[in-house]
């Protein structure tokens, strides 16, 4: 926070020498003649930021819902292009394992960019951020209903993931650096609502377009909001932080792009293998490339921080309770990007359900995980993360639990009832990881935090579907060479993935009675007393 400069009197010491019109010091407490009087204050620059000062909290709050928005138009084009693989491979006369190129390079980029998003919050201001997001967001959404062709179309998907990756980590810091802690659970609530209900309108929006119209228009239909949101965004977005000069070291960039960028990669290749597509020996060679990078690039950023040099400062991971918040979350991302993959198998392939019918199915769960996150936020800042954190996990695992009993004769009402259970879990649970997480670090290390979470958050989503998907099918290929049908195959598969699911919600339930409530912790205590 930039200091107002003291100049003229200084009303807290009596003993202060001023200088007179001739610039001879005279002593104020000497009262033979009339005091002159004390020119008037320079003006003192605004500061980049003041949450609790009534001038500012208009436009905190303009800010924070104008990146809310944001963040909720790009994360909803993340799932968007699901259901439309199948409409790309006969459009564009691609393999369908091509196809599948236009989801794994999202992720990768987004595991390679967000990493790198602690270093770029820090240098550059609120509003460049923005901008540089939406213009990148806006540029790949255009290229992409504009693509002749599959290269291109790649290309485009690239360039949206890159703003993708900026905006969530923006978000985050924003609200943690604006918001009071008394408040923060209910900001972080409306995060929930980006999380999980834009992702979950993804694929029933695509649906609805692909029964009708052609594939580009799930672009063209998004262009438009895009704009709009990039031209209210440098009209209206100021700057609510202090960027400071701080040098980018480029080894770790290189590292982080092969470390993140290798493991993501080689886990998709997991899913795909496991899906009967081909990997063989590059599927391990990118996951030894990717553990190997990752460790050189943790080795790296503990060598830079000790000079505050680092482009992810993993100081963070010196509070305890940001240590089991991230890990909870991994665990909770794992399982639900895992449940998300399997469901619309087990509904199409052994249910025999319309992908419409599908899509629709499970966009219940996703709108109420996204509408209970306000209120689970305001119930967080009464009551603090351990009463919401239990019953969230112990839903979450008897949900998992119940999904290891699925089989051909299983009523879709019951996956309905399942995965609306399952939403209600997981809406008590990350909105009070997000708040104790980033709560639990010091304000300068906001960015990394929020750039950590991001980061977990993508690799846990490649391992749990990954994970899942290699289980499903592994058992669904032992029971077909026992002679089972296909359908009941699938199933005995889909029920021994949710097995595992279900192994590891009891890590969750454990996990969340270790999770303490940061507002609990002695102010000005560093992250190792935490």
């Amino acid at each position: 926070m930039t200091e107002r400069p003291h100049v003229g009197v200084d009303v807290d010491s009596t003993e202060r020498v001023e200088p007179d019109a001739t610039g001879a010091s005279t002593n104020p407490t000497a009262r033979s003649r009339p005091a002159a009087p004390a020119p008037a204050p320079a003006p003192a620059p605004a500061p980049a930021l003041s949450p609790s000062a009534p001038e500012n909290a208009a436009r905190n709050s303009r800010v924070i819902w104008l990146i809310l928005a944001a963040s909720f138009v790009v994360i909803l084009n993340e799932t968007i292009m699901g259901v439309a693989i199948p409409h790309l491979v006969d459009d564009l006369g691609i393999t369908l394992q091509a196809a599948q190129w236009l989801t794994t390079a999202f992720m990768l980029t987004m595991a390679v960019i967000i990493p790198i998003t602690g270093f770029l919050l820090q240098r550059f201001t609120t509003r460049t951020m923005f901008i540089a997001a939406m213009t990148l967001f806006s540029t790949g959404t255009l290229l992409a209903a504009l693509s002749p062709g599959f290269e291109m179309l790649l290309l485009a998907r690239v360039v949206q993931a890159s703003g993708t990756a900026i905006m969530m980590p923006l978000l985050m810091t924003t609200i943690m650096t604006l918001v009071a802690a008394a408040d923060r659970g209910r900001f972080m609530g409306r995060v929930s609502i980006v999380m999980s209900v834009a992702p979950a309108l993804g694929p029933t929006i695509s649906g609805l377009i692909l029964s009708y119209l052609s594939w580009r228009f799930m672009f063209w239909l998004v262009l438009p909001i895009a704009l709009v949101m990039l031209v209210i965004g440098i009209r209206r977005v100021e700057n609510v932080n202090e960027p400071r000069v701080v040098p980018i070291d480029v080894f770790s960039v290189v590292l982080s792009a092969i470390g993140f960028g290798g493991l993501v990669y080689g886990l998709s290749l997991i899913g795909s293998a496991a899906a009967g597509g081909a990997a063989g020996v590059q599927l391990w060679v990118a996951i030894a490339v990717g553990v190997l990078g990752i460790a050189a690039f943790i080795v790296r950023q503990l060598l830079l921080q000790r000079s505050d040099r680092a482009l992810l400062d993993l100081r963070t991971f010196l509070s305890r309770n940001f240590a089991v918040s991230v890990a909870l979350m991994a665990v909770l991302m794992a399982a639900l990007f895992g449940t998300l993959i399997l469901l619309p198998i087990y509904l199409q392939n052994v249910l025999g359900l319309e992908p419409l019918a599908t899509g629709l199915l499970l966009l219940p769960g996703g709108l109420t995980m996204g509408l209970l996150g306000p209120l689970v936020g305001r119930l967080y800042d009464r009551f603090g993360p351990t009463p919401l954190l239990v019953p969230g996990s112990i839903l979450v695992s008897a949900v998992m639990w119940t999904l290891t009993t699925v089989g051909t004769e299983t009523s879709p009402w019951l996956v309905l009832a399942a995965h609306i259970t399952l939403s209600i879990g997981l809406a008590f649970m990350f909105t009070p990881l997000f708040t104790s997480a980033l709560g639990s670090v010091e304000p300068r290390f906001y960015s990394h935090g929020s750039a950590v979470v991001g980061t977990v958050q993508q690799v846990a989503g490649a391992a749990g579907t990954a994970l899942f998907v290699t289980v499903a099918a592994a058992q669904a290929a032992v029971e077909s060479s026992a002679g089972t049908s296909l359908a009941e195959a699938e199933a005995a598969g889909i029920r021994s993935a949710f097995l595992v699911g279900a192994i590891l919600s009891l890590v969750a339930v454990v996990g969340s009675l270790l999770v303490r409530k940061p507002a609990d912790m002695m102010a000005g205590a560093g992250p190792a007393a935490h």
